[in-house]
């Protein structure tokens, strides 16, 4: 199934197996770095920043520094961090969404709360607003987990 789904694979500094698609490969396999991926998960309140302070152009600085996250480390060097799994797991699912429905769920449910927390801060709704962040964070782990857990599959599917 694995052949099947990469059709040219090349192996990573991690050691793991990723997809030949030139500059997204790459993007993945630096954003698989821990700090890259934690730093992008617990930057989520910026978002909410220009909203509550109606200084629009903060999404300047804040939207350049999510396009620039995913690329600034180098790639991961092993797959011992949970986070690192994350997001191998993650590249894996992008080719195949609709191959984990709970995943297509909380991806759902996540953009639901953020939205919301979103809407909040605009609205100037303090516990609101920190709420919605807080259930687009537990929700976004428990992504986390389940493309971890699919990383771990395909791994142990590779090596044997």
């Amino acid at each position: 199934m694995i052949s099947m789904m990469r059709k040219n694979p090349i192996r990573c500094q991690a050691g793991v197996v990723a997809s030949v698609d030139g500059s997204y490969a790459r993007m993945f396999q630096r954003h698989a770095h821990p700090f890259s991926a934690w730093s992008r998960l617990l930057s989520t309140p910026l978002l909410l920043v220009p909203l509550w302070t109606r200084r629009w152009w903060l999404y300047v600085p804040i939207g350049a520094w999510f396009a620039v996250n995913p690329v600034m480390s180098a790639p991961a060097h092993d797959t011992s961090s949970f986070a690192t799994r994350a997001i191998l797991g993650e590249e894996s699912w992008t080719r195949d969404p609709t191959s984990e429905p709970r995943v297509l769920a909380l991806t759902g449910a996540a953009t639901a709360s953020l939205v919301g927390a979103m809407v909040a801060s605009y609205q100037h709704r303090e516990t609101a607003a920190v709420a919605g962040t807080g259930s687009f964070v537990a929700l976004t782990l428990w992504q986390w987990k389940l493309w971890a857990d699919r990383f771990t599959r395909e791994t142990h599917r590779t090596a044997a």
